[in-house]
């Protein structure tokens, strides 16, 4: 039996021919100020590895750090009830966890699932002539630092806030059920970061329309008003040097390729006869369908943009 494991964004321990075991792991400090939707977002943003691979999710960890001192604990039992509320809703169980005091709160989740490894999604699986479907808008970066700045209030960016407490588990679901190519989720490191991860672990290039970008309300406003958080200014300087086109851009398309999304949406390689498959899957579980561009020969391991 093989125990190679191709590239995919969880870590993948093969357990039998038919069987893996999928893990991850996240946290991170607020992002927005109501606590039970901030345990939600955090529990739908670790949970978001597994769903990039097609896994199962059975059990999660709790991960807390909380300043006891200064804040009510009530503020806690709120963050972890809307993390187990995100944990239920993907059809896991919480199993427990640890928590220490901390000068600022912190919370996430440790993640296990299991996936079979043939049906198993990675980030190897591209080819030429693939198309490429984004499944949340852009630009949660953007509206949570302005959010930070107190430049909007969350009844302004509320699409924003339930996009990032929305569950992956839908596309996920569809993209296995249409067949598709490869997947990654969109994160920190951004679309750009996320979708280079993509095209080097596949040889191949990916172009992508600038003009198709979805992004959530607000966004540019935000950052054309110079709210641009710094782990975009991060991404720019680290991956920004293999993307090409990128001077014939708008700025804020370049703003929205390097956000770093909190709880994004999948970006899923799909071959052009299981595109319509793939749309429908999409719609019928109500989630956008919005391709972005393609699969192109290369060379491997860069962006290419595009205005078309």
């Amino acid at each position: 039996m093989s125990q190679e494991i191709p590239f995919a964004d969880a870590a993948i321990y093969r357990l039998s021919d038919n069987q893996a075991l999928v893990q991850s792991v996240d946290f991170f400090t607020p992002v927005v100020d109501d606590p039970y939707k901030y345990g939600q977002i955090a529990a739908a943003n670790s949970l978001s590895d597994l769903f990039a691979v097609g896994a199962k999710p059975l059990m999660a960890l709790n991960l807390a750090s909380f300043p006891i001192a200064c804040l009510e604990p009530d503020i806690l039992v709120k963050i972890l009830q809307g993390g187990a509320e995100r944990v239920h809703a993907a059809g896991a169980v919480i199993g427990g966890g640890h928590s220490i005091e901390d000068d600022e709160p912190k919370y996430g989740l440790s993640v296990t699932g299991i996936v079979d490894p043939d049906m198993m999604m990675t980030t190897c699986g591209c080819s030429p002539g693939d198309l490429l479907y984004l499944t949340k808008l852009l630009g949660t970066g953007l509206l949570t630092t302005a959010l930070k700045g107190e430049m909007v209030s969350e009844v302004e960016i509320e699409e924003a806030i339930e996009g990032m407490i929305t569950l992956n588990k839908d596309a996920a679901e569809a993209m296995l059920a249409a067949g598709a190519s490869a997947c990654t989720d969109i994160t920190g490191f951004g679309l750009a970061g996320h979708g280079l991860e993509l095209a080097e672990a596949s040889k191949v290039a990916l172009k992508l329309h600038v003009n198709r970008l979805p992004a959530y309300p607000q966004a540019r406003d935000m950052a054309e008003m110079g709210l641009v958080p710094v782990g975009s200014h991060r991404n720019k300087d680290f991956y920004f040097d293999r993307v090409d086109g990128k001077e014939e851009c708008d700025p804020f398309s370049l703003d929205l390729l390097s956000d770093p999304q909190t709880s994004g949406g999948l970006l899923i390689a799909v071959a052009p006869e299981r595109k319509e498959k793939l749309e429908a899957e999409l719609a019928q579980r109500g989630v956008p369908v919005c391709c972005i561009g393609e699969v192109i020969p290369g060379p491997a391991g860069r962006i290419l943009l595009v205005n078309e």
